[in-house]
């Protein structure tokens, strides 16, 4: 197989390998791999920037494009290789999707700077430079550089274009879609930044803090250096080697490893993506750098942003570049969707039922999404009057299993609403009156909550299910408290973020709180002839709607990170990653509270320690943790409600 569809069983986390060349449903004339044959004529070209480098750059133009009859060009930039190589090897399709494929476009992939056959030093994730200092400095390059002059080269030297240009990427390349959005180039029209890489210390590798230990396998990807250009996957015997560790165990395996001081010295002393991660436990300089935001501002072209609800992966992402984009380029045309998927999984062809884990959301949601929304998009900015026709934000309400358009997002007329803890385990809008009150459990490290009830949380080496997992195997758990409110007597939609505000103290000095939302269904509730899985029933269960960790050190920064006081009753606030999901009448709503969830994310000692990457096993201790209820310290969830 070609094009890394050797891995697409593997990860988007770990393949954000997945390059966005998934086909979709629509039944072509001929076979996707003979259309491109006959369709296309391919070009390998080496387009040099400014500081000397020469990218490696494929290009399949339209045969039948000539002076009369000219192309858009439609850009990806990639790290996760443009192959096949060689002038008389095609890939089996081209574009985001079949529709564009056969729309015709001038279809342009490139390996980024020090990937593949690219010239170069590679670096993950390389921070944006300011103008101000590429003005002065003409060698100084980023990734917005680098496509600015792949751009302006192919207006030059590729022919029968018309002189507008596009780009798209999912993931990495979302992150590589990001950077060429503030290059400014004029010709550059449209830009779709898909679940894109945006911060690393809150996506991808860690979730406020915490390390995502689920990509433990994903090291040898970015931390082994390219020896030389290559078309060839370097890495991926080593790759291999460590998605294999954990054999039919996975689980088992990730908790046998000890501390992460281990990892060190048992399998990634030389790699150079973990020992960046170890020598640099808080957000500091290093990864304030490599953070998007700060970087998009002066875009004025259209940009539709695209992820999923269930990202195990990328969340963060299309979600923080929607917002920065609306709040900082009033000139450019934003939209946002964000539909019922994992990772990459509006990418997905020939889906007939769209589900994710257990649940059933509708028949070819992806196929509709490509056809609809995405090909619509680029067409109008590339070869129609502008006018997509889409909404600011077009978002998929994953209770009530139906599309919602909406002007911006979050919607104004969404208020907050605070539900409250009680101590005898109730979940309602009234505070607790009681003076003070609260509930404890016992966190044991070498006994952490795992991440889902049923089946291994790393799949063929990525996260994929535990996003909306049933629930109801932690009630019983005594290391988790649950809270939950009565019958609703009318549903409640929830759009926007989330706020967990918690009241907790610890007899360690450190400590994770762990805060699910979930959806519990009633007893009479029908299964689905659809859903995937014809052995789980819907009575009763208890649907994961979000759920995200805070390490406690860093409840007043990120960057400084302080020590619990064992015993001292201490806010910890933090944010959940937005929804749009409706709580049907006669649904309750839950909320669960913990210390641990493992192996998605790494354990935290109890012990306050300088660099938790560098805790040794003696550093890891119980602690009995409270989380308090009364009027004088109420903890509540904050959610966002839709009249």
């Amino acid at each position: 197989m070609t094009r890394f569809h050797i891995q697409t069983t593997l990860t988007p986390l770990i393949l954000l390998l997945a390059v966005a060349h998934a086909p979709v449903v629509a039944q072509a004339p001929v076979p996707d791999s003979v259309f491109v044959r006959q369709t296309y004529t391919k070009r390998e070209v080496r387009i040099p920037v400014r500081d000397g480098a020469r990218l490696f750059t494929v290009v399949y133009v339209p045969k039948d494009a000539s002076a009369a009859n000219r192309y858009p060009i439609l850009l990806q930039r990639t790290p996760f290789s443009v192959a096949p190589y060689g002038p008389n090897t095609y890939p089996r399709t081209l574009g985001p999707n079949r529709f564009l494929m056969h729309e015709k476009y001038i279809f342009v992939y490139q390996d980024v700077r020090g990937r593949y056959m690219s010239e170069g030093t590679f670096e993950n994730v390389r921070p944006f430079i300011a103008d101000s200092i590429k003005a002065r400095d003409r060698k100084a390059v980023d990734e917005a550089s680098d496509t600015y002059d792949t751009i302006d080269w192919l207006l030059k030297h590729v022919p029968n274009n018309s002189g507008k240009v596009g780009q798209w990427g999912i993931s990495y390349p979302g992150f590589f879609a990001s950077m060429g959005a503030v290059s400014r180039h004029p010709a550059l029209v449209a830009s779709s930044p898909q679940a894109p890489v945006t911060d690393l210390f809150f996506e991808d590798f860690h979730h406020n803090g915490a390390l995502v230990q689920a990509a433990f396998a994903a090291y040898p990807i970015f931390g082994m250096p390219r020896p030389k250009p290559t078309t060839a996957n370097w890495w991926l015997a080593e790759f291999q080697k460590m998605s294999q560790l954990g054999g039919s165990d996975d689980d088992g395996f990730q908790l046998s490893l000890g501390p992460l001081s281990n990892v060190t010295q048992r399998y990634y002393k030389n790699n150079a993506f973990w020992q960046q991660i170890v020598a640099h436990p808080n957000y500091d300089a290093f990864w304030q750098a490599r953070a998007v935001p700060h970087a998009l501002r002066g875009v004025r072209h259209a940009v539709m942003v695209v992820g999923g609800w269930f990202d195990a992966e990328d969340l963060h992402g299309p979600l923080a570049v929607y917002k920065t984009l609306e709040a900082n380029n009033p000139r450019a045309r934003t939209t946002i969707v964000m539909g019922p998927w994992r990772h990459r999984g509006w990418a997905a062809q020939d889906v007939v039922h769209s589900v994710h884990g257990d649940l059933y959301f509708g028949d070819s949601l992806e196929t509709k999404y490509q056809r609809d929304v995405e090909t619509p998009f680029f067409h109008a900015y590339l070869k129609g009057n502008g006018n997509a026709r889409l909404p600011d934000a077009l978002m998929f309400d994953t209770g009530r299993k139906r599309w919602e358009r909406f002007d911006r997002w979050p919607p104004p007329a969404a208020s907050a609403r605070m539900y409250y803890f009680h101590a005898d385990g109730s979940l309602s809008t009234t505070a607790p009156h009681e003076a003070s009150g609260y509930r404890e459990y016992e966190s044991d490290p070498a006994k952490p909550v795992p991440s889902r009830c049923r089946g291994p949380t790393i799949e063929d080496g990525t996260l994929y299910q535990y996003m909306s997992d049933d629930q109801r195997c932690f009630v019983s758990r005594r290391d988790v408290l649950t809270f939950q409110t009565e019958a609703l007597r009318e549903d409640v939609t929830v759009g926007g973020a989330i706020a967990a505000r918690l009241q907790v103290s610890s007899t360690g000095t450190d400590a994770d709180f762990v805060v699910k939302l979930i959806d519990v269904y009633p007893n009479d509730e029908p299964d689905s002839p659809s859903r995937p899985n014809k052995t789980v029933h819907m009575s009763g269960y208890q649907q994961l709607v979000r759920g995200e960790i805070m390490r406690a050190r860093f409840r007043k920064s990120f960057s400084a990170p302080e020590p619990m006081k064992p015993g001292e009753v201490t806010p910890v606030q933090f944010r959940l990653e937005d929804v749009l999901h409706t709580f049907r009448k006669g649904h309750r709503i839950m909320v669960q509270v913990q210390s641990s969830w493992f192996p998605v994310f790494d354990r935290n000692p109890q012990r306050y320690v300088p660099n938790i990457y560098e805790a040794t096993a003696g550093d890891f201790v119980k602690a009995t943790q409270r989380v308090w209820m009364g009027s004088g310290a109420a903890s509540a969830i904050q959610l966002q409600v839709l009249p």
